[in-house]
């Protein structure tokens, strides 16, 4: 017998899953988190000169690394959102099974 909680998830994965599959829209909802992954290092270059032992950092340096902090924030936006969809899509698949199961007579 399925709960309340993981009938709700079944009908939202019913209705939501081909969307949350899109790259758009995982770029969307991801880009955020992977940006908050990547601020340490964005902040640290950006004020770079509170340590004033550090090597200069020139412009075009500076470019080159805030080309790299977005691809890492980009990477770690595609990655975790794979990742949240295909748990998400066993889960359905696990709770569908245990529906067909549960709704089979029993001898």
């Amino acid at each position: 017998m399925l709960t309340d909680e993981e009938n709700k998830f079944i009908e939202y994965w019913d209705k939501n899953r081909d969307k949350e599959n899109k790259f758009m829209h995982q770029l969307a909802y991801g880009f955020p988190r992977g940006l908050i992954f990547s601020l340490p290092v964005l902040l640290a270059v950006i004020f770079h000169d509170w340590y004033k032992n550090m090597i200069f950092i020139s412009k075009s340096q500076l470019i080159v690394i805030l080309i790299a902090v977005m691809g890492i924030a980009l990477f770690y936006t595609i990655f975790r959102m794979k990742f949240n969809w295909e748990n998400n899509d066993q889960l359905y698949k696990e709770l569908k099974f245990k529906q067909k199961k549960d709704a089979q007579p029993r001898l």
